[in-house]
Formats: structure tokens, C-alpha cells, sequence
């Protein structure tokens, strides 16, 4: 080994494709966070073919073989090692060696590099939204430097019609949490949603080391992040997708063609183990297949699972937690109904609640009394999406016993002709009443598909984890068909749902919707 550990004291690491030499791929940088034990970490990259591939690592030793088939246009084959598990975090500096043809070593290192837990953060515009968009953000901004143990990375916004080994771009590298890396150009970096939900956690782990990956583009549907297998499970074709109007440059990489987005900005991580996803996406899909989104959203989550543990040979979690937030508002008034509420119930797979059994280790954070006028779509109150995610997380991902979500319906309670409808809760200890308002009924049978023809039921008494209705005096005496809660595109001012966890009052109960 002699050779080898000479070399590593005589090469600099070069991560750019040149002279035929080795390289890591091009978001394999310093200052990383890889994933942690009881999990084990892969580096990889690119160099010549059938070549040792040697690394070296807190005084340990690997070795791998580079395939022989050709990985990219430039001619290059992938070479892979896997770690054994890390428990300890770091720093740690990381060193892997080829052989050239010439018969010499030729080394390159990554340098400050944390082993915690790897997070990759997607979706549309709402995830794409920078630090520096959100309410507070300048103290937030200067508050990074606090956290040196979370790294950040960005993706650019590329497109490619076939599945890519690499990234095509990248608009910020592997960096140190700090005021220039979390605070940087507005919808660019760093994705706000994300940033947050990693410092929380991180601060709740007791300062576990945090990897965070935005990968997300404004504007776009779901059906651009979904693999084509997972498209024909729903019965969407692979070349046809409504016309976007996107939020950033580029308007004409996206062509009408699904699954371009998976192949360009998620499918090159495959290849890196990670702990999970957070999801943040769905209000462009009231334009395109509505329907459809409770298919398309499970089977992305489904496929993303699969893909990611065939292509990291079974490394990252079959079943790895899955994040989201469910979309927010967009109209400054209460009256518009819309296709929010639909994507919204869509988004937990038509059962109104997760973690349910129609997808495993499910979370998320419910949005949609966060408004913020006049920002619509894009409300700036992401630390209340950024907690109520990270409780969710911390339940669900960590299994920490902390409560993450308000009030989830169990049971409804409803005779014909009656004039009230009991609603029993339960993932709550007791309620937070905060109005009698959001809900309302429906008598008209099948005409209840007209959004006029629903009426208001108030709330007007609270027992324990029981809350009764008074149907409106124009449904009383009939059969009811259908009751619903927070209907609405903006359904109520912001934080004034009618039902909150009494001992978290930043966990409403989500929109709910039932037929008799």
C-alpha cells in the first residue's frame, strides 16, 4: 500500500471530467453529510473502466472494481464503495484512489465530511421558495451560522427526456450552514420549507448532522417527478401533459412530456443512501388529472422507495419516511371552494388522515389555515409549516413520542331526521374549540356535487373529544348525504380553523369529508 499512501500526499481531488481521470460525481463535495449508521453510506463516482478503486477512511481500507460498460457519453464507467456503518459523525476526510493507464495513483478527497441523516427536498414552487421569502427570514438567515453541522445543497433546474447518472447543473454546492449559504437569491436557495424542517429536527436530535438536497421547480405537476412505471399505473401517458407556465427560466426545457423531472434532478441521488423525503407539491395539478392525484402521489412515493433501494442495492429503506405538506391557499376569500379541497384530500389517499394503511410511514403537515394575504399561493408563514412538519417527522421518521397532529376524526354519529350530528376525535388528548364554524352538510342527494347546495352546520356544544353539529333548518327532517370540514380553497383567517389540538395549539384538524 505504499504507493497508494504516497499518491495520497502528491494529488489534489479534481471533481471535473478531464484527462481521462477519475472523479467523484459532481455532488459527491466536501463538507457533505452521508447517511449514518445503523445504515451504511456509498461514495461514488467516475473514472476509467475495470479499474481498483481504493478508499481510505478513519484508518480503514477499500476496495472496489470500476464496471466495464460505459456509464455516459464521455466514455466513463461508475466505480461504487460502500462504507461500513458510521456512527460516529466526523469530520472525517476521505480518500480514493485509481490507477491510470500509466501505471500511476492518482487520489482525490473530500474534506469535512459528516455522517448524520440525508434528507432530499422536492416538489413545486412552495418548496422551492427561498429563506429569504418567508416572514422573519432575516433573522433566520442570520441565525444559520448557529448550525454547522447541517449542509445544504441545491439543484438546478434541468430537464432530460432519459434517466441521467448526474446531475445536469447545480445552482449551490455542498455547503456549511450560514448566513450566505441559507441566505441566498429569492425561489433560488436556500428552499425554506426544507432549510426549517432540517434545523428542527436537527435541534430536536440534539444536533445531529443534517444533509439537506432542494430539488424542486416552480410550477410543475407531479406527473414530471414520477417514473414512467408508476405513470402507467395510473393510466397517464408518457408524452402528454397539459402546458405550464413556469415560475423561472428555462419555460421551454419542459416540453410536453412526463417523467422529465425525475429523470434529470431526482434519479441521479439514487445512487447516495438517504433517510427520507419531504414533499411539498399539488396546486398545479387542479390544472391536470385532479383525479387522479391520490393514484399519482401514492405511486410516486411507491416507486421513489423502490427505485432508490434497487439502485443503492438495498441500502436505503424500502419503507423510508415520506413527508408532505398539504397545500395551503390561494384566493383572500373564504366563498371560492375549488379543487384545493379535492388535491388536499387526494394528498392522503382519499382517507383524510396520515400515517394511514393505503401507503406506510406517511407524514405531514397541514397547511391551509396558514393564510397570508396577499401572498395566495405562496403564504410566507413557513416556520408553522416547518414545525408542524417536524413534529410529524420526529412521530413518524423517529418515533419520538411527541404529539404531531390535531384532531383526526374516528367516528360520526347520525340519525335520519335528526337535527344534530355528533363527531368523535381521536390523536388528541383533548380539543381546542376555536370557533363553531367550517362545517357543512349536504341533503340533496346527488345534486350535492353542487358546491351551492352544501349548508353551514355549527358547532354548538364540545364533550370531551365530542363536538355536535345543528344541521341547518333546511336539512332538518331529511336524510343528509354529506358533511364536510374546511371545504374551501382559504377556508378561515389564519389560525382560526375550529378545531386545534388543545395541547399543541399549532396542530389544526385536517380537512375532512364523509357521504352517507
Amino acid at each position: 500500500m505504499g504507493a497508494f499512501e504516497l499518491a495520497s500526499l502528491l494529488f489534489l481531488i479534481s471533481t471535473s471530467c478531464s484527462n481521462g481521470l477519475p472523479r467523484f460525481a459532481n455532488y459527491i463535495q466536501d463538507h457533505m453529510v452521508l447517511q449514518r449508521a445503523p445504515q451504511t453510506a456509498v461514495i461514488w463516482g467516475f473514472g476509467g473502466s475495470a479499474k481498483l478503486t481504493t478508499l481510505h477512511m478513519n484508518n480503514k481500507i477499500y476496495s472496489t472494481i470500476s464496471r466495464t460498460e460505459r456509464a455516459n457519453d464521455l466514455g466513463e464507467s461508475i466505480w461504487s464503495i460502500t462504507l461500513e456503518p458510521i456512527s460516529d459523525e466526523g469530520p472525517y476526510d476521505i480518500h480514493v484512489m485509481q490507477s491510470l493507464a500509466n501505471n500511476t495513483v492518482y487520489t482525490m478527497t473530500l474534506h469535512d465530511v459528516l455522517f448524520g441523516d440525508v434528507w432530499i427536498c422536492s416538489g413545486q414552487s412552495n418548496m422551492q421558495m427561498a429563506v429569504i421569502d418567508i416572514f422573519n427570514a432575516t433573522e433566520e438567515i442570520n441565525n444559520a451560522g448557529k448550525y454547522p453541522k447541517i449542509r445544504i445543497f441545491t439543484a438546478a433546474l434541468r430537464a432530460s427526456d432519459t434517466p441521467i447518472e448526474e446531475l445536469i447543473d447545480i445552482v449551490e454546492n455542498w455547503s456549511v450552514a450560514s448566513p450566505q449559504s441559507v441566505g441566498g437569491p429569492s425561489f433560488h436557495y436556500m428552499s425554506a420549507v426544507c432549510w426549517l424542517y432540517g434545523r428542527m429536527i436537527h435541534e430536536a436530535l440534539g444536533g445531529r448532522p443534517i444533509g439537506l438536497i432542494a430539488t424542486s421547480w416552480g410550477g410543475t405537476f407531479i406527473e414530471y417527478w414520477m417514473p414512467p412505471s408508476a405513470l402507467h399505473e395510473c393510466g397517464i401517458s408518457l408524452n402528454a401533459v397539459a402546458p405550464l407556465q413556469l415560475q423561472d427560466q428555462h419555460l421551454d426545457a419542459l416540453s410536453p412530456n412526463n417523467t422529465k423531472l425525475f429523470n434529470s434532478m431526482i434519479y441521479p441521488f439514487m445512487r447516495i443512501v438517504i433517510y427520507g423525503v419531504i414533499w411539498y407539491q399539488g396546486e398545479s395539478n387542479i390544472l391536470y388529472n385532479p383525479d387522479k392525484y391520490a393514484c399519482t402521489f401514492a405511486k410516486l412515493i411507491q416507486y421513489w422507495r423502490q427505485i432508490w433501494n434497487e439502485r443503492t442495492n438495498g441500502l436505503t429503506d424500502l419503507q423510508f419516511p415520506f413527508g408532505f405538506v398539504q397545500i395551503s391557499t390561494w384566493s383572500n376569500t373564504s366563498t371560492t371552494v375549488g379543487l384545493f379541497p379535492v388535491i388536499r384530500w387526494h394528498q392522503t389517499f382519499d382517507i383524510g388522515y396520515v400515517p394511514n394503511n393505503v401507503v406506510p410511514k406517511v407524514f405531514m403537515a397541514v397547511s391551509l389555515d396558514l393564510r397570508d394575504d396577499p401572498n395566495g399561493i405562496h403564504p410566507r408563514t413557513k416556520h408553522d409549516v416547518g414545525y408542524r412538519l417536524s413534529r410529524s417527522g420526529l412521530a413518524i421518521a423517529y418515533n419520538q413520542s411527541v404529539e404531531f397532529q390535531g384532531p383526526i376524526v374516528s367516528n360520526v354519529d347520525y340519525s335520519t331526521g335528526s337535527k344534530n350530528v355528533n363527531i368523535t376525535y381521536t390523536g388528541v388528548k383533548n380539543i381546542d374549540l376555536r370557533n363553531p364554524n367550517g362545517f357543512e352538510v349536504c341533503c340533496q342527494s346527488s345534486k350535492c356535487i353542487n358546491d351551492t347546495l352544501w349548508v353551514p352546520a355549527t358547532i354548538s356544544s364540545k364533550i370531551n373529544l365530542t363536538i355536535t353539529l345543528t344541521i341547518s333548518s333546511s336539512c332538518v327532517g331529511q336524510q343528509l348525504f354529506g358533511l364536510r370540514y374546511l371545504w374551501r380553497e382559504t377556508p378561515c383567517p389564519f389560525k382560526q380553523a375550529a378545531l386545534y389540538s388543545y395541547d399543541d395549539p399549532n396542530l389544526p384538524s385536517p380537512p375532512y369529508i364523509k357521504y352517507f
